[in-house]
């Protein structure tokens, strides 16, 4: 009987664990000039925004070949992003990892919130993660951001802006790949194309895209010579915009994006449980396939209206996201057969599936005043509602692939619903040309409904019901003194949350969680050190308080408000354009970030690391641009990321491991011919480093460490592409 507990548990902890207008305006202008955001809601320069963010543009991530958010998020400082395949993610920015289930880095898709905010629909994980071909770029904003973006931006934000539509101008560009992934079978290829047409000549334009590609895999399962480059992934985007002037005040646009990823495995290469890689060391341990499917389908509508004292700005989204995925859990639950029927029921496969719903509704109207030297604010509302559905089958059944007494082992079902309403404020007074002040407030409410409906063997029969509300506030205040034009020094002090929500229902559970909730307290610099040389650096000290985590209650596991931890360290970027062409840009980031009390629901103690996040994070790049003759130019550039190690769990808990410490070699060079032709050429991890970056143990039933999971750095991967734009 106590077996059969510890297997109920388990199986719960695992299912709780596993779980506006001028849109060009974030892309990066030509060298030497402003680089703009819309990080405040309204259009400013990089320069002028008190808060450390880091833009990204999408011209860049074409360059560098990347499909995905690792393939760049280690030139983005204090970023870290840990996947096993594209659209699974676990993403941490300053020290701030999604411990518990629900995520600590907002998403935003131009001006509205993807993803669940819910504890039961696995937001921690399953992360947006766009192919970069329709990208203008990415703002990455570091600290809470809950003021102006709401829930669950603890860390900090990540900011998608997508290519605006032209009313004026016909234009096509298209493109195509081939590359290598060392120790893959075979190539691997993409294929994009984009095309503007003005429809009405300064009135109406659309603009459609899209994008394929597949990617080749190259771990192989010592198990089952069928999944043989098993970890291959197809991802495949379109999307649509309509910009409509209706009047001199009045724009409208329309959007839709569409995006599918379909993997036939993760990336994970398994060793033993002492750390013996199984064959070749690009090999994994499962006997069943492992298919993962994840699509989104996103609809947007932003309208403008300039009112003259202001802006009247709507921003309305509906977005249906659907993710399946199977694992193979044969050495998990597979094993426990016997235990369960006395010997009865041999050890068998266990497959364990996930299917995952959501639909999500947002609202926004702001009302924003016109930029100006003396006095601007911002005030609005925001309206949200989730329904999400979590759909969880363990099956059974012996080697043969007949089912056998036991099965179904689990069935779990985990409908939820979401409702939240916001109203919020930011405002900047400037005190003469040295002295500003800006700072903002947000009340937000929410409301949750929860059912654990289960049966099998495994979880045992259950129909529980939860609901919950809560208010929250929270605030941000930013001192600036302007130096001169061009340099700055800032304080910020600001909070951000993870909604809490209803529990599971249970003896000793309590039956809601609160909101976590962290304060940043931070200092930093931003200044042009004359025509060549930028700086962007920061200080910060984040106090992350009732953090929710998953927690043993006699039998079953459930949600609870648990330990404090602090992340306190120094994060900056230093640009330097010595020579006309030449751009030379370092980046560091040292995030110090531990538990500060006993934390024993996690196996955490007084100063323990928390998991998932660095210590030290840098890079390195270097561009060229340069005229060839005639028609044609160059370009140039290598980059060198690094990386420390970091923890699987609290650094305190008997099953943490260690990740490895990497060091990464890009490169990319392209000649474009008549502003119209671009010969490309990229390699990532160019020397083939050899490194895991994320080292855990995988727990039996019965809570035995069975073996190691470890998400390799992608092998040395070398592309060609060529690109044309008319």
């Amino acid at each position: 009987m106590k077996q059969g507990l510890f297997i109920a548990g388990s199986m719960v902890a695992l299912m709780a664990a596993m779980p506006a207008q001028a849109q060009e305006a974030a892309a990066v202008e030509a060298e030497g000039e402003v680089i703009v955001v819309t990080a405040q809601k309204r259009v400013e320069a990089l320069q002028d925004v008190p808060i450390s963010i880091t833009v990204v543009n999408g011209e860049a991530l074409r360059e560098q070949g990347a499909g995905s958010l690792v393939d760049y998020a280690g030139y983005v400082p204090g970023m870290t992003v840990i996947s096993s395949q594209p659209g699974t993610s676990i993403i941490s920015l300053r020290g701030i990892a999604p411990v518990g289930s629900a995520q600590a880095v907002g998403i935003y898709l131009d001006d509205a919130p993807v993803g669940s905010s819910s504890l039961y629909a696995r937001s921690a994980t399953y992360s947006l993660d766009l192919m970069p071909y329709d990208i203008a770029g990415l703002e990455i904003l570091r600290g809470p951001q809950g003021t102006l973006y709401g829930a669950s931006s603890i860390g900090g934000l990540l900011k998608y802006r997508t290519v605006a539509p032209s009313t004026t101008d016909f234009s096509v560009k298209a493109g195509g790949e081939l590359f290598t992934i060392d120790e893959a079978g075979n190539p691997g290829w993409a294929a994009q194309v984009m095309v503007n047409a003005p429809i009405i000549q300064d009135k109406l334009g659309i603009t459609g895209s899209f994008s394929w590609r597949k990617t080749p895999g190259y771990v192989s399962s010592v198990n089952n010579p069928a999944l043989n480059d098993a970890n291959d992934v197809e991802q495949r985007g379109g999307r649509v915009s309509l910009l409509w002037n209706v009047t001199e005040d009045f724009t409208v646009r329309l959007g839709g994006i569409w995006q599918t990823i379909d993997a036939n495995a993760t990336n994970a290469v398994i060793s033993t449980a002492a750390g013996v890689p199984l064959g070749d060391g690009w090999s994994y341990n499962s006997f069943l396939p492992e298919p993962f499917r994840k699509s989104i389908d996103y609809y947007s509508a932003v309208l403008d209206y300039d009112l003259g004292f202001a802006t009247l700005t709507s921003v309305s989204t509906y977005s249906e996201t659907s993710t399946v995925s199977v694992q193979d859990a044969s050495l998990v639950f597979g094993i426990a057969f016997p235990a369960l029927t006395g010997g009865a029921v041999p050890a068998g496969l266990a497959p364990f599936s996930v299917a995952l719903d959501l639909e999500k509704f947002t609202q926004e109207i702001r009302l924003a005043s016109p930029s100006n030297d003396r006095f601007e604010w911002l005030i609005g509302a925001f309206y949200t509602k989730e329904e999400s559905e979590n759909h969880q089958l363990v099956r059974t059944f012996d080697f043969s692939g007949a089912p056998n007494a036991l099965d179904p082992g689990a069935v779990v079902s985990l409908p939820s619903t979401f409702k939240e309403m916001a109203v919020f404020a930011n405002a900047t007074a400037y005190f003469g040309d040295m002295f500003a002040l800006s700072g903002g407030v947000r009340y937000a409410k929410n409301k949750q409904n929860f059912q654990q409906i289960s049966s099998g063997p495994f979880i045992g029969v259950a129909n529980f019901t939860g609901k919950s509300d809560e208010d929250v506030f929270i605030y941000s205040v930013s001192p600036q003194f302007h130096i001169s034009k061009d340099a700055m020094l800032y304080a910020r002090v600001a909070n951000g949350y993870r909604p809490g929500g209803p529990n599971v229902v249970f003896p000793g559970v309590p039956p809601q969680v609160k909101a976590d909730t962290l304060v940043n307290y931070e200092v930093g610099f931003k200044g042009n050190l004359g025509r060549a040389l930028s700086v962007e650096l920061a200080g910060f000290y984040m106090d992350w308080t009732d953090i929710q985590v998953v927690q043993p209650f006699g039998g079953v596991t459930g949600q609870a408000n648990g330990p404090s931890a602090v992340s306190k360290g120094v994060e900056g970027t230093m640009t330097w354009r010595p020579a006309p062409g030449l751009s030379l840009v370092a980046s560091a980031s040292y995030a110090d970030a531990k538990l500060t009390a006993d934390a024993p629901e996690i196996s955490g103690v007084d100063g323990a690391r928390l998991p998932s996040v660095p210590k030290f994070t840098g890079s390195v790049q270097a561009d060229y641009s340069f005229a060839i003759g005639g028609d044609a130019t160059g370009k140039v550039g290598v980059g060198v990321r690094h990386s420390s190690k970091l923890a699987s769990l609290p650094s305190s808990s008997p099953d943490n491991l260690w990740s490895d410490a990497y060091t990464a070699l890009d490169a990319n060079a392209a000649v474009t011919f008549d502003d119209h032709w671009t010969v490309r050429v990229y390699a990532r991890n160019l020397t083939n480093e050899r490194a895991s970056t994320q080292r855990s143990y995988t727990l039996d039933a019965f809570g035995t460490q069975a073996y190691q999971t470890n998400i390799p750095l992608q092998p040395r991967t070398i592309g060609v592409a060529l690109d044309m734009a008319f």
